[in-house]
């Protein structure tokens, strides 16, 4: 997967405020990726790994992905999506707003897109705030809409 965005330092991301930044390429979230995510969370809900199961009495007739593991996978569609050069780092800093308002069944594919929706000055750097909507292919609604919060420091500038 390759990144389809660099933006050139700071100055050029604060001209990007209240724009669609970016947009991913396509994840399959397949049935062994829902395995492993249930593994490592200890979430073995029938729902998520029992296609029988679900044949039977989901309404969605087939095993769905945790909500937990579509967000958890927007720092690797965000990253896969845009590139920002000139800084020394990088902080998550958390999310403020998040919405799971569409399941992904097994099998579906998803993409990120990416809005920033503000920038504040914080000490040492900028607070971006970027609102990222996993879109469900041929889906009516996304799967997670979310408001990420990162802190980037610049590159020191020799003296």
């Amino acid at each position: 997967m390759g990144v389809t965005r660099v933006i050139d330092g700071l100055d050029e991301l604060k001209g990007l405020v209240g724009m669609p930044v970016a947009v991913s390429e396509w994840l399959r979230i397949d049935q062994s990726r829902i395995q492993a995510f249930a593994e490592v969370t200890n979430d073995h809900q029938w729902i998520h790994l029992d296609a029988e199961r679900c044949r039977r009495e989901s309404p969605y007739k087939a095993p769905i992905a945790h909500g937990y593991l579509i967000l958890s996978l927007i720092p690797m569609l965000f990253e896969s999506s845009l590139r920002i050069d000139g800084l020394a780092m990088t902080v998550n800093y958390g999310l403020d707003r998040v919405r799971l308002p569409s399941p992904v069944i097994a099998g579906q594919r998803i993409r990120g897109h990416v809005a920033l929706e503000k920038l504040d000055d914080v000490k040492g750097g900028k607070q971006a705030h970027w609102m990222v909507t996993v879109e469900v292919e041929a889906g009516d609604k996304p799967a997670c809409v979310a408001q990420v919060l990162a802190r980037y420091t610049p590159l020191s500038t020799p003296v």
